[in-house]
This record gives C-alpha cells, sequence and structure tokens, in this order.
C-alpha cells in the first residue's frame, strides 16, 4: 500500500484499529523504526536522501547570485 495523494498511508489491524504504514514497502511501522517497519526500509529511505533522489525544492537565483531581481552589468 502505497500513496500517490500525498495522504499518509495506514493499514488496519484486526481490531480495526489504523496503524501507521512503512512509507517504503507499505507494511505496518515498527514502533522501535517508525515510521518504518524495520532497519531495512530506513536505510533505502537514508540512501534516497544521501544519493539525492529525493530534494527539497528551492528557489532559483540568477547567475550572479543575487535573489532580489536585480542584475548588475
Amino acid at each position: 500500500m502505497r500513496p500517490d495523494d500525498g495522504q499518509e498511508a495506514r493499514v488496519t489491524t484486526p481490531d480495526d484499529t489504523p496503524q501507521p504504514a512503512c512509507p517504503i514497502c507499505g507494511k505496518p511501522a515498527s514502533p522501535s523504526m517508525k515510521p518504518f517497519c524495520s532497519k531495512r526500509c530506513a536505510d533505502v529511505d537514508l540512501q534516497r536522501w544521501l544519493s539525492g533522489r529525493y530534494a527539497i525544492p528551492g528557489r532559483d537565483e540568477d547567475a550572479l547570485g543575487q535573489d532580489d531581481g536585480t542584475h548588475e552589468e
């Protein structure tokens, strides 16, 4: 179960209590590894951050590094 709409994935336990799902594989999250189900999934997520697969968008700056819209020529 992987969400594609930005919503947090949840799995349902036998007593119908929703539990957060691991963002990597969709299995129920482990309390000791939250939000992941295992160390392996936590390591997969870390590797994605370190390799640049995940990125936080920022604003573009001009060629001179000024972000106020003015240009020196």
